[in-house]
């Protein structure tokens, strides 16, 4: 049996699917309607990121422009903030919003907050858990190896994880944000809604993830007939 594109078991996807889809017109709409609506305090984002750091005292962390839309990140390998030209450049609501959740993010590692860390630990663990997940399953099952199958399907155990515990890490970088602007009046108290529309749409799409890579799991456990075994 071969099932490289197609199976029965990929009808457990599509709630995921259908989130998935959900949260990125979500995003699109929050960011297209707010990436609009200039700011009153009248900075630029890669400008609201700078001065967020300073005052947080972290001073070794470089704010810099990459190309792309919503390519937004924090680096903590290279401890660089980075900001598409739609977010460095523009003093939207949309904009500080982003730039203040990257910042959320400098000033997890920057304190040590400990879902960050263990996810950056855990990031190559789940890289490689990905690329070897459904090539150990389906070689596995092809061979007869059922050892071989669940090895397949331990592997993707630690890409769930990963998907997992990014939701604490965006929560909280989102919540440290919106504190931030508001406690530092970049964004009036008419303003804070619409900037947190944009992160909660955002956070969706990590729950999407999330919830896809469970549902992934199930399948493996499915297809490698694990959930049908007594042993």
């Amino acid at each position: 049996m071969f099932f490289p594109y197609y199976d029965p078991t990929m009808i457990i996807l599509i709630p995921a699917i259908l989130l998935s889809l959900y949260a990125q017109a979500k995003v699109q709409g929050a960011y297209g309607r707010y990436s609009q609506v200039r700011a009153s305090v009248g900075l630029t984002g890669a400008a609201v990121a700078r001065q967020l750091l300073r005052q947080a005292n972290i001073d070794d962390v470089e704010v810099e422009m990459v190309p792309g839309k919503l390519t937004d990140h924090y680096d903590p390998r290279t401890k660089k903030l980075r900001l598409s030209p739609q977010v460095y450049q523009s003093s939207s609501i949309a904009a500080l919003g982003i730039a203040a959740h990257e910042t959320g993010h400098a000033i997890q590692h920057d304190v040590g907050y400990f879902p960050l860390a263990f996810r950056n630990n855990l990031a190559p663990v789940a890289q490689i858990g990905s690329n070897l997940a459904f090539p150990l399953l389906i070689f596995g099952l092809i061979i007869g190896s059922l050892n071989l199958a669940k090895l397949g399907v331990y592997a993707f155990v630690a890409v769930v994880l990963f998907q997992l515990v990014t939701l604490p890490v965006e929560f909280n970088a989102s919540r440290r944000a919106i504190a931030l602007l508001e406690g530092g009046g970049y964004l009036t108290r008419e303003e804070v809604g619409p900037a947190k529309s944009v992160l909660s749409a955002a956070a969706l799409t990590y729950v999407a993830a999330a919830l896809s890579a469970v549902l992934s799991l199930v399948r493996l456990l499915l297809l490698s007939g694990l959930l049908r075994r007594d042993d």
